[in-house]
């Protein structure tokens, strides 16, 4: 049975990393759902192969001004609404076999009744804690059916990082030491927030060694 393999990712924001170009080379072709945030990384997607493009946000200055705010294409059968922010749906889709869409940055996969609400959420400029991912779309020409694979190319954010705004750390620290209060193992720390050993080690000493000390204190007080 022919089956087809689709790149579908959103919320690049000017960055391709290297890890989503060589998944978007497995397949056919790509479905990216807006936020590309510079001509040079359209062009750049592009030349990967056939890609359908919408609109977001942050695709401005004149040179994304042809690209549509939202579109229906078909493939093998298959009816796909696209749309960058699902808020601004107004038409009924209770037609269409899948909605892909991006803006929140977070995956997600459900269904309203026979239509798949699908987001890959962002594979580009990171907002901490949030995974970078994509997805592969498998579709079978002969029946129709369709499955998504999800791509996480996320990395451990390391004790060196020197990259990560205040305000994020700041989120990682608050998040910690209410997992510490609460319990909860060094392991387990490392897994929920995607962060190095390290890195959660250097602030739980900090916090374990400074009664009273705030966020703000441990982050004055990290080796940044």
């Amino acid at each position: 049975m022919p089956k087809h393999k689709i790149a579908v990712i959103s919320d690049t924001h000017s960055l391709l990393r290297p890890e989503i170009i060589e998944k978007i080379k497995e397949c056919e072709l790509i479905i990216h759902a807006g936020d590309i945030a510079s001509k040079e990384t359209a062009e750049e997607i592009e030349a990967l192969g056939t890609t359908y493009f919408v609109r977001g946000n942050a695709d401005k200055d004149g040179w994304a001004d042809e690209i549509p705010v939202s579109r229906e294409i078909e493939l093998w059968g298959l009816y796909i609404f696209m749309i960058h922010n699902r808020k601004q749906i107004k038409v009924d889709l209770s037609d269409k076999d899948i909605v892909i869409y991006g803006h929140s940055h977070k995956y997600s996969e459900e269904y309203k009744g026979n239509v798949c609400y699908f987001n890959p959420g962002s594979c580009g400029q990171r907002r901490f804690h949030q995974d970078i991912t994509m997805a592969i779309l498998t579709v079978d020409e002969d029946d129709k059916s369709f499955s998504f694979e999800k791509v996480d190319c996320s990395s451990y954010l390391t004790a060196e990082s020197k990259k990560l705004p205040d305000k994020d750390m700041a989120k990682l620290i608050k998040g910690i030491m209410k997992q510490m209060d609460a319990g909860k193992p060094v392991d387990e720390i490392v897994r929920r927030n995607r962060v190095e050993e390290g890195l959660v080690r250097q602030i739980l000493q900090i916090y374990t060694t400074h009664q009273g000390i705030d966020v703000q204190g441990i982050l004055d007080k990290m080796d940044r």
